[in-house]
């Protein structure tokens, strides 16, 4: 669950201890769990992890990413929206420096072409999928790539209904197609690009008749797409899990920037590359450094110019390398590597629980008593990154924007800003600061990208998108229009196309797996690993098309074993026409612990991003047998 919880999990309102690990959590003083706290997670420096929170304030996760790097020594700091995002950071930095969407939202009411790859924003991102029906209803085309015939796809001019995880395959024939036509920007190829003869070659072979095979989606679809798109004086390629959340989720990413890059769709007003985040703060907690590779304002951790910029900031000395990044850190616990975290406001219990267990120290600091929480030696009660901290947060638009208090925390709840200090102060480390604006001033101090964002300014000017190097006027709200500058000195690193292969999922579909699941999400549900919130409105179900459902026999709400190579799970039937024979939906978490469908296995992981492959997995459905109660 974590910070937006539901689902049951009482609110934590003072703090708990236990005495020895067979031992039940038991209510503490807060000197007394601070003092617990800071003593166990000194005994694991050196081995020591930060999960910080995509629900948390900027502020919050700019202080757990410094306290794991300042009073711990490590990089090892990550939040489970890796599984979610990193991705697409990773694919956007290769390409322009920088891991943020390159357009505002306004944009997109005011483009001529949007392109929906992997994303049922209607559900989905609904504030965002306004602003889309916005320019459908100026004018815009709207094309939706989606295996499933999705709730946004009804919108759609255009729906390609491709085969799960041959994404790839359906950008190179784009791209083929966009070169064979003649439709190459080549003015804006040959000045601000590099590799695109390497590119050329690697999509050669993709026609519009071996895509078709591959991909599932008519050639002519394709070819209509492929000619929109390039013929567009603007447009917009809008992403979100249904490209990233794969074990090529980086190269995914990088085969739709080519797109853009092969077109010059991108730089300028109306025209570029948005993924849209799931928790209000995903952008923020990578912006403020709460990732293993980047310092804040998306500063490289390897970079000896931005680390001595901190460490003069800090007065410390920072690990010149990587940090482990949340899968790692998994990892690394059943081996010793790491023997203390922190978790703030995160719940991986659901799917680590074993690799929890074997921690020599868990500290949570959370809103509720998740499963993790149950796992921990403290646990530290914090306040809402909402309603009852103030703060600010960053939306996907790279939009930064004000929270404020507006209720009291209950009991003896703290705000993590509070917290933090605490412990650090426990940990040899003088940290004091008058409240969440201190703590922003400090991070505009060492952010040339945030330094223009005062908290007045955020509140006169109901918020402002990074970068914004200046306490005066904005940058445009598109990013890189420094690649179209005529002199070549502004133009600066030229962005590089990205020469992926289309690689088919691992997990792959056969006599005994023979149905494809694909997750993703329902208007009233969670989508992060750890949220194991319960759905109000209809439940958890398996969905299946009327041909499968009919082929097994089975009718809605009928309960079924669906089983994969990892696991199995009983769960209801719902039947939808949306889908097509062969495939199957679900909600990302499924309903009782359990062992888990979508759970993959240790080689399915991005291996740039480290995100895993959640949306490609291999199943069986069978009948359950009927039950007769007697008596």
């Amino acid at each position: 669950m974590s910070r937006g919880a539901r689902g049951g999990n009482p609110r934590l309102t003072h703090p708990l201890v236990r005495d020895g690990r067979d031992e039940p959590l038991r209510r503490a003083s807060w000197d007394e769990a601070l003092d617990r706290a800071a003593e166990g997670l000194g005994r694991g420096r050196g081995a020591f992890g930060m999960l910080a929170c995509a629900r948390a304030t900027n502020e919050t996760n700019y202080l757990a990413q410094k306290f794991a790097r300042v009073v711990m020594g490590t990089n090892n700091v990550d939040s489970v929206d890796r599984r979610s995002h990193a991705a697409s950071v990773a694919g956007l930095a290769a390409v322009f420096g920088s891991g943020g969407g390159t357009s505002s939202y306004a944009e997109i009411e005011h483009t001529d072409v949007v392109v929906m790859w992997g994303s049922n924003a209607r559900v989905a991102h609904p504030v965002f999928f306004q602003q889309v029906l916005k320019g459908v209803h100026r004018g815009a085309r709207l094309y939706a790539v989606d295996p499933r015939r999705t709730s946004t796809a009804e919108w759609a001019e255009g729906w390609l209904g491709l085969n799960v995880g041959t994404d790839i395959a359906l950008a190179h024939a784009i791209g083929r197609e966009i070169i064979q036509a003649g439709l190459v920007n080549e003015a804006f190829v040959e000045r601000a690009t590099s590799g695109f003869e390497e590119y050329r070659a690697l999509v050669e072979p993709w026609t519009l008749s071996l895509a078709q095979k591959v991909t599932g989606v008519p050639a002519p679809a394709i070819r209509e797409l492929a000619h929109a798109y390039a013929r567009a004086e603007r447009a917009q390629i809008c992403w979100t899990l249904g490209v990233t959340a794969h074990h090529n989720g980086t190269d995914t990413v990088r085969a739709l920037i080519d797109l853009a890059l092969l077109t010059g769709h991108v730089g300028r007003g109306g025209s570029g590359l948005q993924p849209l985040c799931g928790r209000n703060n995903v952008q923020g907690a990578v912006d403020m450094g709460a990732v293993p590779h980047r310092l804040p304002g998306f500063q490289d951790v390897l970079d000896p110019d931005a680390r001595l910029r901190f460490e003069s900031a800090w007065d410390t000395s920072l690990p010149p390398h990587y940090g482990l990044n949340l899968a790692e850190m998994f990892e690394e616990m059943e081996t010793g590597g790491v023997r203390a975290l922190h978790c703030l406001g995160e719940d991986p219990a659901p799917v680590e629980a074993r690799r929890l267990k074997a921690l020599d120290f868990l500290v949570v600091q959370d809103m509720f008593r998740t499963s993790t929480a149950e796992l921990a030696d403290v646990v530290l009660p914090a306040t809402a990154g909402w309603a009852e901290s103030e703060g600010t947060t960053t939306n996907s638009e790279r939009r930064v924007q004000r929270v404020r208090r507006a209720v009291d925390p209950p009991g003896e709840a703290r705000d993590d800003i509070d917290i933090l200090c605490d412990l650090a102060r426990r940990l040899g480390h003088a940290w004091e600061y008058a409240g969440a604006e201190a703590v922003w001033n400090e991070l505009r101090s060492v952010s040339p990208d945030h330094y223009g964002m005062t908290y007045r300014r955020l509140e006169a000017e109901k918020g402002l998108q990074w970068p914004c190097p200046n306490t005066v006027g904005t940058e445009p709200p598109y990013l890189h229009g420094r690649l179209w500058a005529d002199d070549p000195a502004l133009r600066g690193r030229r962005a590089p196309f990205g020469l992926v292969r289309q690689v088919p999922p691992v997990d792959l579909t056969d006599e005994r797996f023979p149905i494809r699941l694909t997750t993703g999400r329902r208007l009233d549900s969670h989508h992060p690993v750890g949220q194991q919130g319960r759905f109000p409105r209809r439940g958890d179900f398996v969905e299946l098309c009327p041909e499968d459902a009919e082929r097994y026999g089975v009718v809605v709400g009928e309960r079924v074993r669906i089983t994969s190579r990892h696991g199995s799970v009983v769960v209801s039937v719902w039947i939808d026409t949306a889908l097509r024979p062969g495939l199957a939906f679900t909600t990302l978490r499924l309903p009782d612990h359990g062992d888990d469908t979508d759970q993959p296995s240790t080689n399915t992981r991005c291996p740039i991003a480290g995100t895993a492959e959640y949306r490609a997995t291999a199943i069986r459905i069978d009948k359950l047998p009927l039950v007769t109660y007697v008596g």
